[in-house]
Parts: C-alpha cells; sequence; structure tokens
C-alpha cells in the first residue's frame, strides 16, 4: 500500500455526561463499540474506536463524561479524561444544543486551555433545536475559547458528521495505517461483551443500581462438542444487597431480561450462537477501592 498522502491520527471526544458522545464515535465507525444510555457517565473507559477510509484511518478515543467526582472511581474517570487531552492531534468539543452553556462546559473549556492541542467545537443535537436558535449558542462558546473549527452535527441522524470527517482529515498529518482496515476497536471481545451487559443494565434498572454495578467475563470460550456456540460465564457487580434484588427481579424476571437483550446483541457482535450465564455478588463500596475498580477492567494509561 502506497501511504503517500495518507493521513492518520488521534482525536479525543470530550464533553459533560450525557452529550452523546458515544453515540457520534459509533456513528462513525458504523457499529456499536461504546454503550449509549440516557443515564449520564455511561463510559467509563477510553473507548478506542477505528475509521479507515481511502485518505486515511482516525482513532477516536471516547472518554468517559467530565463530572463533579462523588468517588475515587469519579476522580479516575477525570483523570483519564485530562490525560487523552495531551495524547491527541485533535480535541473534539462535544456540546448539546439543546442545553444551556453551563459549569460544566466552562470547567472543561478551562481544562482545554491547558492543551496546545486544536479544538474543534462539534454541537450535537442539532435536529432538536430551531437552526436560528444556533448563532447566539455558538456566540456563547466563542466568547470563551478560539475554536479551531465549529460544526453542528446530529450524532442519532447522521446529519453534518460527514463533513466533520472530511474537516479532521484535512487537518490530520499524513502517516501510517496503525490497523487493518477491516477493524473497529482495539478492546478485546471480552471487554466489548461486558460493556453490552452493563448497557442492559443500564437500561433496565432504576436510579439507584447503575453507577453500582460493573460487569466481568470470567470465562469466554467455544463450547467442545459445537465449535458454533461460545459459553460466557459473566458476574455483576454491586455494591448492596438490596442493588443484587432488583437485578434479580420478582422470581429472576429482571435477570432473565438482561440476559436475553446481552445475548442478542454479543451473537451480532461474534458472529455465532451464544449461551450467557450471569452471576451476581455484592462488593460492598467497591468505587471507593481503587484495586477493586482496576480488578474490574477500568485502567488508566500514564
Amino acid at each position: 500500500m502506497d501511504n503517500k498522502g495518507y493521513k492518520s491520527g488521534f482525536v479525543a471526544i470530550v464533553g459533560r455526561p450525557n452529550v452523546g458522545k458515544s453515540t457520534l464515535m459509533n456513528y462513525i465507525v458504523g457499529q456499536k463499540v461504546a454503550i449509549m444510555s440516557d443515564k449520564p457517565q455511561t463510559t467509563r473507559n477510553k473507548i478506542r474506536a477505528v475509521y479507515t477510509s481511502e485518505e486515511g484511518q482516525i482513532i477516536f478515543l471516547d472518554t468517559p463524561g467530565v463530572h463533579k467526582p462523588k468517588s475515587k472511581l469519579g476522580n479516575y474517570m477525570n483523570r483519564m479524561v485530562e490525560n487523552a487531552l495531551r495524547e491527541v492531534d485533535v480535541v473534539l468539543f462535544l456540546v448539546d444544543a439543546s442545553e444551556k452553556l453551563g459549569p460544566g462546559d466552562e470547567y472543561i473549556i478551562e481544562k482545554l486551555k491547558e492543551v496546545k492541542t486544536p479544538v474543534y467545537l462539534v454541537i450535537n443535537k442539532i435536529d432538536k433545536v430551531h437552526p436560528e436558535e444556533l448563532l447566539p449558542f455558538i456566540d456563547q462558546y466563542k466568547e470563551l475559547y478560539a475554536f479551531e473549527e465549529i460544526v453542528p452535527v446530529s450524532a442519532l441522524q447522521g446529519n453534518n458528521v460527514n463533513r466533520l470527517m472530511e474537516q479532521l482529515l484535512s487537518k490530520l498529518p499524513e502517516g501510517p495505517q496503525y490497523y487493518p482496515e477491516d477493524q473497529i476497536t482495539d478492546h478485546p471481545e471480552r471487554f466489548v461483551v461486558a460493556e453490552l451487559i452493563r448497557e442492559k443494565i443500564l437500561h433496565l434498572t432504576r436510579e439507584e443500581v447503575p453507577h453500582s454495578i460493573a460487569v466481568v467475563i470470567e470465562q469466554m470460550k467455544p463450547r467442545e462438542d459445537n465449535e458454533h456456540l461460545i459459553d460466557i460465564y459473566a458476574t455483576i457487580y454491586t455494591e448492596r444487597p438490596t442493588q443484587k434484588g432488583i437485578l434479580v427481579g420478582k422470581q429472576g424476571s429482571m435477570m432473565k431480561e438482561i440476559g436475553m437483550r446481552a445475548r442478542e446483541d454479543i451473537e451480532r457482535l461474534l458472529g455465532t450462537k451464544v449461551y450467557l450465564n450471569l452471576w451476581i455478588k455484592v462488593k460492598k463500596d467497591w468505587r471507593n477501592q481503587e484495586n477493586m475498580f482496576k480488578n474490574f477492567g477500568f485502567y488508566d494509561e500514564e
């Protein structure tokens, strides 16, 4: 492959919780690599997604939403965002067109002023507002920071996302193709499977449960007598017995629903039939025990 003129680079997506970072990244690569939920702080790790075209390759880092931390895990997530800002070629600062500029956005802008990386303001959810509302919205942000580009998009509908990609590729340096063209993430399958299970829990459970859960894949391998069936054993950790009760549900109904929905997505991901076995364990206050959440797969690259 002749790489002359081929562009490549790393792009971080940052923003307040629930502005659509994962939705944008999934739309760009055409497949779910980051879980989506209407509950904030859904993303906990830096999810890498890979976009490849004839012109170049972009590796996206979907970072946790910047928020006021309430636990050691929250501090850890914010630190991951700050590290991501230092290791990329471009930063996309994603904001919600239907939400007013708030203290969380101003906090992120102050962090952006500390880095030399070019920053794009990407205004998401433009399908939710009237076009005339966009100009005063943009002016508020322009007063606070000199953005390299300002691009309004709808990550859900795909509006203007192609223009964003063209602009990114035009600004990135010439470089190698880091990943094979058919690879869309550098996370192992076990990680993505665990995230798909966690997504179903976020969708199905009440507010008191979501941020108290972690999912660990204990075992994942083809069945010895049937290579077209993969056995997956996963443990769902939560912090309180009452949360375990919610996850189990009446006569196991919630656990059955979580397992059924997760299995459907996992089978699409792996392209084969899956036997999914879910267990629930209580680990009190695990979000404030750094050794625990690192064991659960949260990592930080210094």
